[in-house]
């Protein structure tokens, strides 16, 4: 019986390699990618922002409201949020455009980072962002393929979900409440 369990888990930590190392191929390719292009140091789009830092802390900003919702939402779906009761049937596809809409509002943010300024190591905290920028979208990769795969246990998905919370709400911190903090507030 206890070799059964142990085949079992071995078999989990094998499927888990598969979203482990997408996530880190994307990852790996960003950070490469970011370190060895030479950072062209042009603002590239403001949209309707009187600024390009502009467009980039309030975008990240609504990705990271965006996370807290998809945090709340699948504690709420999964039913782990006290007396809460069963979600209403509409938060599921709520819950799937919230994280949609989140990843888009990264989008023209890290486009900007990696092309306009590169993997940047000049000091801890651009450190740490690089790094954390990189990462998040090899979490993501990682954490789609988890979502969509049928063969995983079910903790993979809370620790995927959890991970890749984690490090937006650090890329977060490392760029945008930084900028509230040390620069302004910026006005849009």
């Amino acid at each position: 019986m206890q070799a059964e369990v142990d085949s079992g888990r071995g078999a989990a930590r094998t499927r888990l390699l598969g979203p482990l190392l997408a996530g880190a191929a994307v990852a790996l390719a960003l950070g490469v990618y970011g370190n060895v292009h030479d950072p062209s140091g042009e603002r590239i789009f403001h949209l309707f922002f009187t600024g390009t830092i502009n467009l980039k802390v309030w975008f990240a900003t609504g990705a990271a409201v965006l996370a807290l919702f998809q945090v709340g939402s699948s504690l709420w779906l999964y039913r782990r949020l006290p007396r809460a009761g069963a979600a209403p049937a509409w938060l599921g596809p709520v819950h799937r455009l919230s994280g949609a809409a989140a990843f888009a509002l990264t989008l023209p943010v890290a486009y900007h980072c990696l092309w306009a300024l590169g993997f940047q190591d000049t000091d801890s905290r651009r450190l740490v962002h690089s790094a954390a920028g990189v990462f998040f979208y090899g979490a993501l990769t990682a954490k789609i393929i988890v979502v969509h795969s049928r063969s995983l246990p079910g903790w993979a998905l809370p620790i995927a979900g959890g991970l890749l919370f984690s490090v937006l709400v650090t890329v977060w911190y490392t760029s945008a409440f930084w900028y509230f903090r040390t620069i302004d507030f910026p006005a849009f």
